[in-house]
């Protein structure tokens, strides 16, 4: 694949195949990718937390937020929830901001996984002290963001904004999951 497809291949998925497995050293790939992508002033002040046990995925799980777009979805059901995850850590032995790092990290990840045919979803919304308290994670590391991972159930569409201008993403009646996606031309201040 060509780095255009992955990109666009490469969606916010929030139902999995919870049946399929990803192996350690698949996640360890996507971690290499993160070790090589930029980081401010080169500090390299992150670290990865590596899931993929059922036993583990369910100390992670229910201290997520999936989709607040969705007020009636609760998140992925058993059967289609993420089969691995990765909390993004910030060690603030380090440093003690770590401005987009984690941002950065995340994608190159979630390229990687989507290279191999898996999805995920970044999420923000983390109930920092509740996984911190499940995992035993040392306070000196900030829990920055969560990756879900696996292998996608479900069907993402990417499509242009509407006319009433709406930006939200939502699921038709097929439960098909639709982007709204801003034109080039709006985004684009002053071209070349």
């Amino acid at each position: 694949m060509d780095l255009q497809t992955i990109v666009n291949k490469s969606r916010s998925y929030r139902r999995f195949d919870e049946s399929h497995k990803i192996e350690g050293a698949l996640i360890r790939d996507w971690i290499r990718l993160a070790q090589h992508s930029p980081s401010g002033m080169n500090a390299q002040p992150l670290k990865f937390w590596l899931s993929n046990t059922p036993e583990m995925n369910d100390l992670i799980f229910p201290h997520l937020g999936w989709a607040g777009a969705l007020k009636d979805w609760g998140g992925p059901a058993e059967g289609e929830r993420p089969s691995a995850y990765i909390l993004i850590l910030g060690d603030t032995e380090i440093r003690e901001t770590f401005n987009v790092d984690h941002g950065i990290a995340a994608q190159s990840i979630l390229l990687g996984a989507t290279e191999a045919g898996y999805g995920g979803c970044m999420i923000g919304s983390v109930r920092r002290e509740e996984v911190r308290k499940a995992l035993g994670i040392p306070e000196r590391f900030q829990i920055l963001l969560a990756i879900a991972l696996g292998k996608p159930a479900e069907q993402v569409v990417v499509e242009p904004v509407g006319e009433d201008g709406s930006v939200t993403y939502y699921r038709d009646q097929n439960s098909v999951h639709h982007v709204p996606k801003r034109r080039l031309a709006e985004l684009i201040l002053h071209d070349v």
